[in-house]
């Protein structure tokens, strides 16, 4: 009977999300309204939709299940991820908005690429669609490995069931509404997880017996190292791995679903309320997560799978009803997050790479068809490369990071890269952070390979940006040149 419950509960969330996609499927005359809603975007669209899609299951499975299984010291990204709201919604935000909007840009890479032309700007183009397609197909797969835990914990579903399930309603929505869908679900859906990021978290507590009692718990129950902000870590391995985990926030600079809530935001009073309500919800479900993760140790101590922990608490402490708000939660983080990816590689692939042109008024339906294949492209590699969600999440977070934040900051700043230069800062950022996350799979003994494993991996987020900044800011046009509007 509980079982029932619950998925009545997920089958009418469901259905109001597919009602959603129908509603904003008559709002798409055009490609700028299915890629960026006609930037038309409020405060509160704009705002929640951006922060429930640069969340996703990583906050709610990911990094409690991080803070839970390594204690104070994971701590440290809170403050890297808050200050990446910051620089993207108060520095990069008024000049993207304005200037994408003047010169008619679509996409992230429009913006990148402004004042190439001919080859060069194909050629970067091309790259930038490949890269974003490679990325978020494995940022795709980690949300279906997400939803699917959720559905095989609850109902005793398959592995292939469980990711079918979640990948078909993501993808009707997505494809029925484009940008107006996504975002307005992504709304309602971060709303939601807000809701159970305080609820959730505060049951937690109070079974725990408060905070006195789950630190009085963690105290004797738990090493030393846990309740320890450096986790117990020499002092050079703990700058590494404090400036690395912080350095998670760096990858915010380039990635194309959440810049593009900033191009399509409606104007500048717009964006600043947003930046405030974005930044309200990060508050609360940081903290919330930090509250559930400490308490679900002392509640539940170390033998839970981290990335489960968040379903065993709701279970253990919800009655049925509103375990399946828990469960809608989670596959809302899933949700508001994938159809937000699938938006922004549809557009990378059908506007910045050309193959919408091949079907000149037929854009949408081009787009429509490429979320359709990555969609089933994601599922297959859910099924066949488990992963951890937190660490297939952070890899493709830092490789667009640092492939494509420098270029945005020195376009901000003012300065035109050459085009080589573009190119050049594209590759190296997204290869050092290939390499780097290899070499810290492979280990060793050495100072450079600990730093390396470590969680918070410095090599794998810090230095990848190092070459490329100085590509763009040193190899560039004397004066900042215009261009004329993407096509």
């Amino acid at each position: 009977m509980d079982n029932w419950i619950i998925l009545g509960t997920l089958a009418a969330y469901k259905l109001m999300l597919l009602g959603v996609g129908l509603w904003a499927s008559n709002r798409n005359k055009s490609e700028s309204d299915f890629f960026l809603g006609g930037r038309g975007l409020g405060p509160w669209v704009a705002g929640l939709s951006y922060a429930a899609s640069t969340s996703s299951a990583w906050v709610l499975l990911g990094v409690s299940g991080f803070i839970y299984a390594n204690g104070l010291s994971a701590l440290w990204m809170i403050p890297g991820i808050l200050m990446g709201y910051v620089v993207v919604w108060l520095w990069l935000g008024p000049k993207i908005r304005a200037e994408t909007e003047e010169r008619g840009h679509l996409t992230m890479t429009d913006y990148m690429a402004a004042g190439t032309t001919g080859l060069a700007r194909k050629a970067i183009a091309a790259w930038s669609a490949l890269l974003v397609l490679f990325c978020f197909i494995f940022y795709i797969a980690a949300q279906f490995g997400a939803a699917a835990i959720a559905f095989e914990s609850q109902f005793g579903l398959g592995h292939f069931e469980s990711v079918a399930i979640g990948a078909a309603v993501i993808l009707i929505y997505s494809l029925m509404g484009g940008f107006w869908a996504v975002s307005v679900t992504d709304t309602i859906q971060g709303a939601l997880m807000a809701m159970i990021a305080v609820f959730l978290p505060a049951a937690a507590l109070i079974a725990a017996g408060g905070p006195d009692a789950v630190i009085a718990t963690l105290s004797a129950a738990e090493p030393e190292t846990y309740l320890s902000w450096t986790g117990g870590r020499p002092d050079f391995l703990f700058l590494g791995f404090a400036f690395g985990i912080a350095s998670i926030g760096l990858g915010t600079f380039g990635q194309p679903h959440l810049i593009a809530r900033l191009m399509a935001v409606k104007d500048d009073a717009a964006r600043k309320r947003g930046f405030a309500i974005a930044m309200g919800w990060a508050v609360i479900i940081y903290a919330g997560m930090a509250t559930l993760a400490l308490s679900g140790r002392a509640l539940l101590g170390a033998g839970q799978e981290g990335e489960a922990m968040f379903y065993t608490l709701a279970g253990e402490l919800f009655p049925p009803l509103l375990a399946g708000l828990v469960i809608a939660a989670v596959l809302s983080a899933v949700m508001s997050t994938v159809d937000s990816l699938l938006v922004a590689t549809s557009a990378a692939v059908a506007h910045d790479m050309g193959v919408a042109k091949a079907m000149p008024g037929r854009e949408v339906l081009i787009s429509r068809i490429v979320m359709t294949v990555l969609c089933v492209l994601a599922v297959v590699l859910a099924m066949t490369l488990p992963a951890s969600i937190f660490s297939r999440v952070l890899f493709s977070w830092s490789a667009l990071g640092a492939a494509f934040g420098p270029i945005l900051f020195a376009r901000v700043a003012g300065v035109e890269p050459k085009p080589a230069a573009i190119l050049a800062a594209i590759t190296l950022g997204f290869f050092t952070t290939v390499f780097f996350y290899i070499y810290g799979q492979i280990g060793g003994d050495s100072l450079p390979a600990r730093l390396a494993a470590l969680p918070g991996d410095p090599f794998e987020r810090i230095f990848p940006w190092v070459v490329p900044l100085i590509l763009v800011f040193g190899w560039r046009q004397s004066r900042r040149t215009g261009s004329s509007p993407a096509s």
